[in-house]
């Protein structure tokens, strides 16, 4: 007896999924501007179902409409899923950098780099790892690592969140817990990443020299990242 569908999916569903996919192929293969009608061509699909497919991928970001609204190219979605299937690789000179950073903190350090406007983490602390990075990528205003993109595109900070340094380092309070986060920049000065540290509403409230360390530790990074 054939396996029956999960409960909350019909038998149709499977075919709908595996058609919205291969909408997503092709527009990859065909280009960014392709038109429906080109999709429906190319696929063998009713016109009304590809309209219908195209609809929905781009209610959901995973594609976007051309300028001219005549034709469809990838979406953020897309993009980020193809940054998270392929991993951040630091060099060893990157990484001893926060090993060393790590043996000194009483706290979390985490490496993000911001990639066409997109944050991706390249290194959360095993021991004391970001709560939820894929929010964290989604919703940049819920962290200061976030924050530091928002501020980059001059959009206001939450009420949680502050400048602490003229150089640009944030401070996150929420709760009993806290983070601070400092812009890694590029020879250019363009922002490519940042380092953070989470510990406790305590230490983020008077780091102290942990603001300059993190800040010195971003300057180390930066050649390495960039």
């Amino acid at each position: 007896m054939p396996d029956s569908p999960p409960p909350g999916i019909t038998a149709r569903q499977p075919r709908a999924i595996h058609s919205a996919l291969t909408v997503l192929e092709a527009v990859a293969e065909l280009g960014a501007g392709v038109s429906a009608r080109e999709l429906s061509a190319a696929l063998g699909l009713p016109r009304a179902t590809t309209y219908r497919l195209l609809n929905l991928l781009v209610q959901d970001e995973y594609l976007v409409r051309t300028p001219d609204l005549t034709g469809f190219a990838l979406g953020q979605k897309v993009v980020g899923l193809a940054a998270a299937a392929v991993p951040v690789r630091l060099t060893r000179a990157a990484r001893t950098v926060l090993d060393d950073l790590r043996s000194g903190a009483r706290g979390g350090i985490h490496l993000v780099l911001f990639v066409d406007g997109r944050l991706v983490v390249a290194d959360s602390d095993p021991d004391f790892p970001l709560a939820d990075p894929h929010r964290a990528a989604r919703e940049l205003e819920t962290t200061a690592l976030g924050c530091l993109l928002l501020v980059e595109r001059g959009a206001a900070l939450p009420p949680t969140t502050a400048a602490v340094s003229t150089r640009g380092t944030l401070r996150r309070i929420e709760g009993t817990s806290g983070c601070l986060a400092t812009p890694i920049r590029d020879g250019a000065g363009d922002l490519v990443g940042g380092l953070a540290y989470s510990g406790t509403r305590a230490r983020i409230e008077a780091p102290r020299d942990l603001t300059v360390v993190l800040e010195d530790a971003a300057g180390e990074l930066a050649p390495l990242v960039s």
